[in-house]
């Protein structure tokens, strides 16, 4: 006989992402609509070490679906990875009475959960991060948000750096990930972009781009740089060397992470929340709730942690073609 669900735990950890909240929301309203009680897990795997919880209700997520970062706070655990931590943390469970913990993060959230798992804790995870890094899942909460927060940066760097005729380095998150950076250079039309998943040749991508683009007419030049390829900075210094030109170089930072989740992410955050409680509902646990060929699936934890996510490197050819074509093209021969 199945063990009937009555209390469960909600944490966000890791990274903020637009849309957490959102995801809470629905983790507590589903939750509540099956009868179950909902407490909220303050600051990731640290709160559940340090019993830092609230109870939550249907009205105390009422307005939260349109707010940016998270209400339950999130931080990184050093404690979380020691055994000792991990037993305080199953501790707490056991003082709550929870039945389970939705875990909503990314990959090194996942990897906390497993591990709590392992410990006799039955946990539920949902991907939200910026990066969409996330190996079983084609879409993180947060990822789409973010994209149009650069989008909408790097569209007003555009605006001076056309009336100064000057060339942009623009550094967008994403870790060790290119899939921030390349859709957005895609979206603003970049002269070129640099991913970690390519190797980088400086003098075809960038001087070469550059040159290129100069000789098509254009008079400023926007490089996008993934921050896992590296500095912003130092691409500018060699660009300055190699064509003379002085960039000005602008890391967008935490910026991207901030504000309102759009339509997509408030959406996609609700639908993850429901199935993440409606696992437990039905006596399922140890997975991650994910989005494969437009639909929502569940994939057990260990799985999920050793797929992988590939760069889609037709986009980054559609990028090439859109902005240069052929030589033949470019200079009208």
């Amino acid at each position: 006989m199945e063990k009937k669900i009555k209390r469960i735990g909600v944490l966000t950890s890791g990274g903020d992402a637009p849309g957490m909240n959102a995801a809470v929301r629905a983790v507590v309203r589903t939750a509540i609509a099956n009868g179950i009680e909902c407490v909220g897990i303050r600051r990731g795997w640290q709160g559940l070490i340090n019993s830092d919880f609230v109870p939550l209700s249907r009205e105390s997520v009422g307005h939260i679906l349109s707010r940016g970062g998270t209400i339950l706070y999130t931080a990184r655990s050093d404690e979380f990875m020691t055994e000792k931590g991990r037993l305080k943390a199953v501790g707490t469970c056991k003082m709550l009475g929870l039945d389970g913990v939705v875990a909503i993060g990314g990959d090194g959230t996942f990897r906390g959960a497993l591990e709590l798992s392992r410990l006799g804790v039955p946990v539920v995870g949902v991907p939200a991060t910026i990066d969409n890094d996330v190996g079983c899942t084609n879409y993180t909460i947060g990822f789409d948000t973010a994209c149009n927060t650069a989008i909408e940066c790097i569209d007003r760097l555009r605006d001076t750096m056309q009336s100064h005729e000057r060339c942009s380095v623009v550094e967008v998150m994403g870790r060790n990930a290119g899939f921030l950076a390349l859709y957005v250079g895609i979206a603003v039309g970049a002269t070129t972009v640099l991913v970690p998943e390519r190797p980088i040749d400086f003098q075809k991508d960038v001087v070469e781009r550059i040159q290129d683009s100069r000789l098509a007419g254009n008079t400023h030049f926007m490089i996008v740089v993934a921050e896992g390829v590296g500095s912003a900075v130092e691409i500018g210094k060699q660009i300055h060397e190699a064509v003379g030109m002085d960039p000005r170089v602008t890391v967008l930072g935490h910026i991207q992470r901030g504000g309102a989740p759009n339509a997509r992410d408030r959406e996609t955050a609700t639908r993850m929340g429901y199935y993440a409680v409606n696992a437990f509902v039905e006596g399922r646990s140890n997975c991650i709730i994910a989005t494969q060929e437009g639909g929502i699936v569940e994939i057990p934890i260990e799985e999920a942690l050793a797929m992988k996510k590939h760069l889609q490197m037709d986009r980054y050819r559609i990028m090439e073609i859109m902005q240069y074509g052929t030589k033949q093209n470019l200079f009208g021969i």
